[in-house]
């Protein structure tokens, strides 16, 4: 598994909110739902998203936007017109006044908005936290927009029938379709030149650093050592603290252990898993080990990252 990959195996939806919005111009959202993440794709007409704090960027047919939360934004068919609905944590819509919404707007199956609307959206979100992996959010800009040349767009068509669907088992298919749509748009992102992308995904293809990497991603839980890794690498330990080090921009012990805390954060989402289980899981030997760490590193332990991630739920 290369680092990229293991990036990407974090998206897990879960009862996604996938939705088909039609809206007669001119309309505004305001998205204050706190999600962690949502994918917006226009079918028809054109969108604008506006960031709390960037400037306005147009979507045209095909185009898709990844949208870092929880920080409001609006999505509307002009960076001038104001919002006329407002959408809270659990998808509910009201006006900015506060009347809800969420039944007068309703269209059908999946579907929601004006009846002679004109504009058509795709929007998908992973709700909860521990849907979407700590290293992804923390590797991707507030912001992504891909035009429809650059992605896969040809998964639209195939989500817009399955949004039609109401057969029994649709939401798990649903739920990976959701994957595979921001997967194949963090791909594509990942690739373009003026991607941000962490230094590690930049080392990848280094031809000492770049399996070290892979190791390190294959089993994030071995006993590595600076002169185990330089060993399976070929290279003396300086050369390979060198080499990683201005590569990757810190050592590979620290690299490590940040790999290992991010998926124990992931793993500490899931109610079901006990400390102990998450530390043998990452490569520390004990639940006090994981806790000294985690407290060290991230400044909460890890029964209080626990329980911050169950108040968003």
């Amino acid at each position: 598994m290369d680092a990229l990959a293991s990036l990407l195996d974090g998206p897990r939806a879960r009862g996604a909110f996938l939705l088909r919005s039609i809206l007669r111009p001119p309309w505004g959202l305001r998205i204050e739902d706190r999600a962690p993440l949502t994918v917006v794709s226009v079918v028809r007409s054109e969108a604008w998203v506006l960031p709390g704090d960037g400037e306005p960027v147009r979507l045209r047919p095909g185009d898709v936007a990844v949208i870092r939360g929880p920080d409001p934004y609006v999505v509307a068919d002009d960076p001038a017109t104001p919002p006329r609905v407002v959408i809270h944590p659990g998808q509910h819509c009201t006006t900015p006044e506060g009347e809800s919404l969420s039944e007068a707007m309703a269209l059908g199956l999946r579907t929601w908005g004006d009846r002679d609307g004109v504009a058509t959206l795709f929007t998908g979100t992973y709700q909860l936290h521990g849907e979407i992996g700590d290293r992804l959010l923390r590797a991707l800009p507030a912001l992504i927009v891909l035009p429809a040349d650059a992605w896969d767009a040809s998964l639209l068509p195939l989500l817009d029938e399955e949004l039609n669907r109401d057969v029994p088992g649709q939401e798990a298919i649903l739920d990976r379709l959701l994957d595979l749509l921001l997967t194949a748009v963090l791909r594509a992102w990942f690739s373009r030149p003026e991607a941000e992308v962490p230094g590690w995904y930049r080392a990848q293809g280094d031809p000492v650093v770049g399996p070290v990497l892979r190791t390190l991603h294959e089993d994030p839980a071995g006993p590595w050592t600076v002169a185990s890794l330089a060993a399976r690498a070929g290279v003396s330990r300086a050369a390979l603290a060198r080499r990683f080090t201005g590569l990757v921009g810190e050592p590979p012990m620290t690299y490590l252990t940040g790999l290992r805390l991010a998926l124990a954060a992931d793993l500490l989402c899931e109610p079901e898993a006990t400390l102990g289980a998450v530390a043998r899981r990452v490569g520390y030997g004990s639940a006090y080990a994981l806790s000294a760490a985690f407290k060290r590193e991230r400044g909460v332990s890890p029964r209080e990252h626990r329980s911050a991630v169950a108040g968003l739920r």
